[in-house]
């Protein structure tokens, strides 16, 4: 530290510096005036040289030995810190502005209702603080700062980081904000089999989850994709309830409800996190492997794939037996590489959902 600083016009010095006044201007070496203030000289000197703040205590004895006031010592500690503390948040503001340019504003206006603030950067920074309930932006850039990465973090961006972490804070925060009892895994299993029965419901299906969901104690919550942040979903155990988000990028019934039973999957077995594109590890096999069981039944699959009949009228007869929506058979079916991806007749069992998102 020094004994002053200075920021722009102003400038304050440290307590030390007229410390060392007092010192010069008494005759005495540091060592005796130290004495005499009733400390040691190692204190005094770190003192003089601006590198320990100004205890009360040594205020309160200054006070006595030289007939000044404690607040005017104290004034002077305080005005210094002021000052620093100001260069430092100017400091952190030019960082915070790093991290910003990961994120783009028009996707917090858009999405959440933030207030329109063309080339205002410093006034959009400090919305989207607000709105994410942070100290800084600068939060964003750490690893696992919100929820695990598990094993897809060492091939990322740090603006991938960035936008995958602003992501599931807006998650937790509105999580946090629902009302919802204590996380319960019997009534998560019931809320699951109800889920189930909706893939075919393509109106209206949204509330009922997240109603259904909510009585078992998990919040879900479907978020705007914010380009970049490469998320399919991400799940947390909050203090009482779990928070489980999916984004709306993957919308067709088939990748909606294998997205959404992969997270719960997550959920079932303990394992919280996010789940990035592409990642492959034993938690995500084993989160898709719950999620493929659950919305086709393993042997019903088998004796449909044997026959080999994959045409769309065979489809949808699998599908209505097993009660499901033909888009997700089909889905199946391109996944494990029995159809390809390109049967615009076969495509369009595929149904694309649209849920209006509230601001």
């Amino acid at each position: 530290m020094s004994s002053y600083i200075q920021y722009h016009d102003a400038i304050a010095f440290h307590p030390g510096y007229y410390i060392k006044e007092a010192v010069d201007e008494s005759g005495l070496t540091q060592e005796d005036f130290a004495k005499r203030l009733d400390t040691t000289p190692k204190n005094l000197s770190l003192l003089v040289r601006g590198e320990q703040n100004l205890s009360i205590d040594v205020a309160v004895k200054l006070s006595r030995m030289l007939g000044t006031s404690v607040s005017y010592w104290l004034k002077l500690q305080n005005a210094y810190d002021a000052l620093i503390a100001e260069f430092k948040s100017e400091e952190a503001l030019e960082q915070e502005r790093e991290v910003f340019k990961a994120l783009d504003y028009r996707y917090f206006r858009d999405n959440f209702g933030l207030p329109d603030l063309p080339r205002k950067i410093d006034e959009q920074i400090a919305e989207v603080r607000k709105f994410l309930k942070v100290s800084t932006l600068s939060v964003f850039q750490k690893r696992d700062m919100t929820v695990s990465f598990r094993s897809a973090s060492d091939g990322m961006s740090d603006a991938n980081i960035i936008r995958a972490n602003s992501m599931v804070q807006i998650a937790i925060n509105k999580a946090l904000d629902a009302d919802a009892p204590k996380f319960n895994r019997e009534k998560l299993k019931k809320a699951v089999e109800y889920a189930v029965s909706l893939t075919k419901a393509h109106e209206d299906f949204y509330p009922l989850l997240r109603n259904a969901f909510r009585e078992a104690g998990v919040v879900f919550v479907i978020l705007p994709n914010l380009p970049g942040s490469k998320i399919n979903g991400a799940t947390k155990k909050l203090e009482k309830k779990v928070m489980l988000m999916v984004n709306d990028r993957r919308l067709n019934a088939d990748t909606f409800w294998f997205t959404l039973f992969h997270e719960i999957g997550h959920i079932v077995y303990g394992d919280y996190g996010i789940s990035f594109e592409k990642e492959i590890d034993d938690k995500e096999e084993s989160a898709d492997r719950y999620a493929a069981d659950l919305l086709i039944s393993p042997e019903q699959y088998l004796k449909f794939i044997e026959k080999g009949e994959f045409n769309i009228v065979k489809i949808k007869e699998f599908a209505e037996l097993i009660d499901r929506d033909p888009g997700i058979v089909l889905g199946r079916l391109q996944k494990d590489g029995l159809i390809g991806y390109n049967d615009c007749e076969l495509n369009s069992l595929k149904h694309q959902y649209k849920i209006q998102l509230p601001i």
